[in-house]
């Protein structure tokens, strides 16, 4: 273990401040070979700090049964670090004063945030507000009437940038605040044609995040991990239009995920753009026709205080952490392609939770095992 460890939990009255050596070794263990967001909690509750972590990698992944995996080096986190200077983007950690602070309560939360813009738009309470690329006149329309509605009641608007109404809504709150999530780096716009549109957002004080590292080109695996940034940021997320397949829908699913809640715009039976949002509404969405079906559900959520339980954590006494060779063996014979909860693990193994957790993490940066939903694990 480490002395003073990178306080991943903190909250916002006590708000961690990284020394430029911990960001960039956060950079490091965030962009290397089989950390996820939620590897890298694990990995910093256990080991104390990101360096301790790093030092760590190898003989982790070699327990889990890997040869090797890429660990990003200094050189490479410091060429990051400069290019997101030359473009006006700084690196936030989870903890510190400017991470937005619904976004740090979801399981995924990304460790380090790239942002861009003005910080403050981040600290009022958000709205996601996403909808088709091939939006109808009316659906422009109405997504416009909200963007600009909750902006005067004093939100802010986030979608994730796209064509249709993503754009509509960004466009009607440049004056009260939008936030753009990007799905590739923010050197790497997408679409290109919308570069205009987030320098307006820039100059008029909204912002852009992305999770990505800079010069990442978005690809099509990279659209959903966006639309989870969208719902972990906002109280609420409102379709506006959605094809059965749209990745709006993905957006919805995510934000009930995380317990927040889904609005739905009701569309003609005869448009296929107003499948998805008609369905949602079947699944008991609240029904939106003007503003105040938005505010009225969400003023109320905003009065009652944040729920922080699920953001205590505690780091694990490494004498207690080894499950030994036969807990490895105990533990993966327990796992398989049917995803089970770590509590069952532990339970099942007869391991401590520490064993337990350190096993799981050395299979995962192996890449054998696969983190799902609710807190459950299954092999790869």
């Amino acid at each position: 273990m480490s002395g003073q460890g990178d306080d991943l939990f903190a909250r916002p009255t006590a708000a961690i401040r990284l020394t430029d050596r911990q960001r960039l070794d956060w950079l490091r263990l965030s962009r290397s070979e089989n950390v996820g967001p939620r590897t890298f909690r694990e990995l910093i509750n256990i080991y104390g700090s990101a360096g301790a972590a790093l030092d760590a990698l190898p003989d982790l992944s070699r327990r889990g049964g890997a040869r090797t995996i890429r660990i990003a080096t200094l050189a490479e986190a410091e060429r990051e670090m400069a290019r997101a200077a030359a473009f006006g983007v700084s690196f936030v950690a989870i903890g510190e004063r400017d991470y937005p602070d619904r976004l740090r309560r979801i399981a995924s939360a990304p460790p380090l945030v790239a942002l861009r813009g003005d910080p403050a738009c981040l600290t009022r309470p958000m709205v996601g507000l996403v909808g088709s690329r091939n939006a109808s006149i009316a659906g422009i329309k109405m997504a416009a009437l909200l963007a600009r509605g909750l902006g005067e009641a004093g939100f802010t608007t986030v979608s994730g940038l796209a064509r249709g109404i993503d754009a509509a809504a960004h466009e009607a709150s440049l004056a009260t605040g939008t936030v753009a999530v990007l799905a590739g780096g923010q050197d790497h716009v997408y679409p290109a044609e919308h570069e205009p549109l987030l320098a307006r957002i820039l100059a008029a004080g909204g912002a852009a995040v992305s999770e990505m590292p800079m010069g990442h080109e978005p690809r099509a695996r990279d659209f959903p991990r966006r639309n989870r940034l969208i719902a972990g940021l906002a109280v609420g997320v409102v379709v506006v239009e959605a094809a059965e397949r749209s990745g709006s829908l993905i957006t919805a699913r995510l934000a009930l995920e995380e317990n927040r809640e889904v609005f739905a715009v009701p569309g003609s039976p005869l448009d296929p753009r107003a499948e998805g949002t008609n369905r949602l509404l079947k699944q008991g969405a609240t029904l939106v026709t003007s503003v105040d079906d938005v505010l009225g559900v969400l003023r109320p959520i905003l009065a009652q205080p944040p729920d922080e339980t699920a953001m205590e954590e505690h780091e694990v006494a490494m004498e207690e952490a080894d499950p030994g060779d036969d807990g490895r063996q105990r533990i993966l014979g327990l796992l398989g392609p049917v995803p089970v909860t770590v509590d069952d693990v532990v339970r099942a193994s007869g391991l401590g939770v520490a064993a337990v957790r350190v096993a799981l993490l050395e299979l995962e940066l192996a890449g054998r095992l696969h983190r799902d939903s609710g807190g459950r694990v299954s092999l790869a």
